[in-house]
């Protein structure tokens, strides 16, 4: 029977009845979890089919095993996203025979040993880009590239160090599309590594490294040397007695410049490296190849080479019983069954996850490339699906701890708040661990368990001492999963159960949106403008279990509130004081560290800050994450990365900037370089105050004359005159041995219809015309020659990358979701509504 499909429509409109008019749930969830076929055409129309896919399937594999749990009982467990959540890659995947793709939310790759080479680089490379279009996001260290500067036995005498390499694997992760986004990508490197300084600025330079997460994997030996202000030794390799590299650096120097990093970009994030080896369950088993080498994407999966792991959240608000009442309560009793059920669901998904791969390698293996081509990619998933079955590793999780906090009429970040998420997650812990064990007596443990290897681990010892009958049991029966537990972001999970994400509190109970209106219609009330004349409407949207306790404490809910009604409505509830801005910031770094203690991976957490903190605050708050036990941290400053929600108290208009349209005789310049078609172009910016202040493009070959290294991304433009009184414009770059080379007469090595161009671009550039206006103006040029108009699109590829990030694309529609939504991110155009990104 063929089944029947929905246009977008359809199921957009019968997603929305179902999330009770929440656009932004139904468009995520019809976006990026609605079945789908590789055409895009669309087999369920709301998430109660979705569930029963899901449900169905997992039913059909605990068919296998003693006691199986029915598909209506797990249907009770899924329906409405009330109590067990399987994210993101489980959600779209389970079920789907359109699609070949892996369940896993995540994986780690790495070379065995310490290799490297060339080789050993791009095969990373080429493994990285396998795994990313089956969707996962990956994450790899860079600790055994060897340090720049070092002998290499090849025509380039020494080695370039980290930096190009970490350039390469961004790249590679952006030219990955996976159904509307581009793939995740984590880059670590161990503090003892000679460049990690390198590693840390890396990203600080605008245009770099723009598709991966970079964090920095830090020793105990390092936090002691930096509180201390004494010197700390750096070496390549990183293990062994006998580096052939060693450098001693000042360790506070270090320790100041990411924090510093840190407060200005929110990146680097920190890894407490000794922490995360120590308190690791599968680094038990680190000589049969369980060594913890770098973490996912998002930081909450530390994973050896080649091992994954699937995520599944329990919605916390849903055990409140009588919530945001003075009858409220936590049934731990009902919790507890089902964390049972959610460890044995997720053991269920591996077996789940192991049909996928197989149908992996049938696909690859029925490819039409050669088997030198294919050998890669075969290797690759065997290698994942041996460490798969291997550990069985799973990654429970929760979300909504926020709302659950608040429900119960605790504020978050109090001492109050923190002792009750302790014990919530230490419940976790047992019952996780309790189901686990009673698997391995139902279905087996897990192929290398060993009791013996796990009796000094910190994390093991916790149980034991909480639960003595359940450590006896685990050794007499062993455990079925090397490891279960961890706290993902649940971003788009939590849209869809409507609740706080992760452990995080309410990012704002009351914040405003922007609908675009027609200035010209009498009945419209206009808000906002903004640079290029738009206008807008700003309305009211409250958080949704907010509503709840408005509901429950009868306030009206309605969206015309006045900000003084707001904030004093905001000032009587639960979550006053509780948002990720103005929790007690240190207090919310403790419980992490205490919740951490009943987590076998870790947690992604973010610690949210007004834009006014100082570095100092930074670097305390880092200080005290090690301290208090976390396994990682992340800091967002409040404006050092473009958000998408708006407070409630009104923007002041900036006045434009003009810029001196005076020529100075030299400018610093970029190289950018871009594909059109199966043309390769370059493009000189010259930059004033580092705003683009002119612009050479064209056809980048031997024939047009433009000879210029790869590895050359900067220089100057000279304003030159000849002997003869004319003007041309040189540009000058010093080569690998630090001589300066000059390519004469750029407005000469062009096509001169493109310099005529290009002067009436440079012209409005350098009367300071805002950017994405003069990409408005380029897009609209009305050219006849096929010629021009492939060189305009590079002039838009070109100057894309300057856009200030967060810059609304006006007049543009998202392909995906129809909402005038999109703005800019590191030149490429993303979709605040539904989460689309396009680049190039």
């Amino acid at each position: 029977m063929e089944p029947k499909n929905y246009t977008y429509d359809e199921a957009f409109e019968a997603s929305l009845k179902y999330f009770k008019g929440d656009e932004l749930a139904a468009r995520v969830w019809v976006n990026k979890y609605a079945l789908k076929d590789s055409y895009g055409n669309i087999y369920e129309k709301n998430p109660d089919e979705m569930h029963f896919r899901l449900a169905s399937e997992i039913a059909r594999i605990e068919k296998k095993y003693p006691n199986p749990l029915t598909e209506e009982q797990l249907m009770g467990l899924f329906r409405d996203f009330r109590y067990i959540v399987p994210q993101g890659s489980p959600m779209s995947g389970i079920g789907n025979n359109f699609q070949i793709g892996s369940l896993s939310n995540c994986f780690v790759i790495g070379m065995d040993g310490s290799a490297d080479s060339y080789g050993g680089i791009i095969k990373i490379d080429e493994e990285q880009v396998q795994l990313m279009k089956r969707r996962g996001g990956v994450g790899h260290d860079l600790s055994h590239i060897r340090p720049k500067g070092s002998p290499v036995k090849n025509s380039a005498l020494t080695s370039t160090g980290l930096v190009p390499f970490m350039e390469r694997y961004s790249n590679s992760t952006r030219e990955v599309a996976q159904d509307g986004r581009r793939g995740a990508l984590m880059l670590s490197v161990s503090i003892k590594h000679p460049d990690s300084e390198a590693f840390i600025d890396a990203k600080m330079t605008e245009g770099k490294v723009t598709g991966a997460n970079v964090s920095v994997k830090i020793s105990d030996d390092f936090m002691k040397a930096a509180i201390a202000g004494e010197p700390f030794v750096q070496q390549y390799p990183i293990e062994g007695e006998n580096p052939k590299v060693t450098k001693e650096v000042d360790a506070q120097v270090i320790w100041k410049k990411i924090v510093h990093n840190a407060w200005k970009s929110a990146e680097p994030g920190v890894l407490f490296w000794d922490t995360i080896t120590r308190e690791s369950v599968p680094d038990c088993y680190a000589d049969l190849g369980f060594k913890t080498v770098s973490t996912n994407p998002c930081g909450e999966i530390p994973l050896c080479p080649y091992d994954s792991c699937r995520l599944l959240a329990v919605n916390l608000y849903s055990y409140v019983v009588n919530p945001f009442t003075d009858k409220a309560y936590f049934d731990f009793d009902l919790f507890k069954q089902h964390i049972m059920l959610a460890q044995r669901i997720m053991d269920d998904i591996i077996d789940l996850e192991m049909e996928k791969i197989d149908k992996i390698l049938d696909k690859v293996k029925s490819d039409p490339e050669s088997d030198e081509v294919k050998q890669t990619e075969l290797h690759l998933w065997e290698k994942i699906r041996s460490k798969t079955l291997k550990g069985r590793r799973t990654g429970v999780g929760t979300t909504a701890e926020g709302d659950m906090l608040a429900a119960l009429g605790l504020q978050y970040g109090t001492e109050k708040a923190t002792e009750f998420s302790e014990q919530v997650h230490k419940t976790l812990a047992l019952a996780a661990y309790r189901s686990s064990v009673q698997m391995a007596k139902e279905r087996g443990a897990f192929e290398i368990f060993d009791a013996k290897r796990e009796e000094k681990n910190p994390f093991i010892l916790r149980l034991k001492d909480a639960d003595p009958e359940l450590y006896s049991d685990m050794v007499k029966y062993g455990r079925r999963n090397i490891a279960c537990l961890t706290i993902a972001p649940t971003g788009t999970t939590s849209l869809m159960t409507q609740t706080t994400s992760g452990i995080e509190p309410v990012f704002m109970p009351v914040y405003r949106r922007r609908r675009k209106v027609n200035p010209n219609d009498p009945e419209v009330r206009i808000d906002f403008v903004d640079e290029s004349g738009d206008a807008y409407e700003e309305y009211v949207v409250f958080h949704h279990k907010f509503i709840t306790w408005m509901q429950t404490n009868g306030y009206e809910v309605r969206s015309n509130y006045t900000q003084e009604e707001i904030d004093e409505l905001v000032s009587k509830s639960p979550y006053y004081k509780a948002t990720s801005n103005d929790v007690d910031w240190l207090q919310k770094v403790r419980m992490q560290g205490r919740v951490q203690k009943w987590v076998d991976h870790s947690i992604s957490v973010t610690i949210n800050l007004p834009s006014d903190v100082t570095e100092e605050l930074v670097g305390q708050l880092y200080v005290e994450a090690w301290k208090s036990g976390c396994k990682g941290c992340t800091v967002y400053r409040d404006g050092s990365r473009a958000g998408v929600l708006l407070a409630t108290k009104k923007e002041e208009k900036k006045a434009p900037v003009h810029l001196d349209p005076k020529r100075p005789i030299e400018l610093d310049a970029d190289v950018v370089r871009f594909q059109n078609n199966k043309d390769k172009w370059i493009a000189f910016i010259g930059l004033k105050d580092g705003n683009p202040y002119e612009i050479f493009t064209g056809l980048a070959d031997d024939e047009e004359g433009i000879l210029l290294p790869k590895n050359i991304t900067k220089g100057k433009i000279i304003k030159a005159i000849d002997e003869e009184g004319n003007k041309r414009y040189d540009f000058q770059y010093r080569n690998k041995r630090g001589y300066k080379t000059t390519i004469e007469g750029l407005s000469d090595k062009f096509n001169p219809e493109y310099w005529n161009y290009a002067k009436l671009i440079s012209g409005v550039l350098r009367y300071g015309m805002p950017i994405d206006q003069v990409l408005k103006l380029v897009s609209t040029l009305e050219l006849d020659s096929q010629s021009i108009n492939t060189w305009k699109n590079g002039v838009e590829r070109a100057l894309k990358k300057y856009l200030p990030n967060g810059t609304k694309a006006s007049g543009q529609t998202c392909p995906n979701c129809g909402q005038e939504t999109l703005i800019y991110q590191e030149g490429c155009l993303i979709c605040t509504s539904c989460g689309t990104s396009k680049c190039g």
